[in-house]
């Protein structure tokens, strides 16, 4: 005889879910299990097109990593249109976001690239470089996230009139 199902209607998904329970993995599955693969396609995608800008624009030894931080910048820029797109224009289904956003974009852009790329550029004698970087990214990125949504804005704003 098999033991008694709990109710789990309406019950949101805990981190601390029990997986002995079948119904418990079943629903977990159920709900994030095409969030989980849309982000990963996206993610693919992002990063092949992070690979190929690498690629197509290799970094010097030593050199300015120019080519992540033009990948980091225009992540961020479609990042800004994005998301004024996606809240004040377009009601999208519910995966565009985790997939464009979260799995294109996010596989895209990289810390950890800019993170390696800092570090080499300290390690071999170019800390200047290195801290410039690090400041230039931030500063930029950031840049490029509010300079984009405001002017996505300005363009519905201005295609509403």
């Amino acid at each position: 005889m098999d033991a008694p199902q709990p109710e789990l209607a309406g019950e949101p998904i805990d981190s601390d879910v029990e997986f002995s329970v079948p119904v418990w993995r079943r629903e977990l599955w159920h709900g994030q299990g095409p969030v989980v693969a849309v982000v990963a396609a996206g993610g693919a995608i992002g990063a092949c097109a992070r690979y190929g800008a690498s690629l197509l624009w290799p970094p010097l030894p030593g050199a300015f990593p120019w080519t992540t931080l033009l990948v980091n910048l225009t992540g961020c820029a479609v990042i800004g249109v994005f998301m004024v797109v996606i809240t004040e224009l377009w009601a999208a289904h519910r995966l565009v976001r985790p997939f464009f956003g979260t799995g294109i974009l996010g596989g895209y852009t990289t810390f950890s690239t800019y993170a390696v790329d800092i570090q080499r550029l300290v390690a071999s004698g170019h800390a200047g470089t290195g801290l410039a970087y690090l400041a230039l990214t931030l500063l930029t990125a950031l840049a490029a996230v509010w300079a984009a949504a405001r002017m996505t804005r300005r363009f519905i704003g201005w295609r509403a009139r």
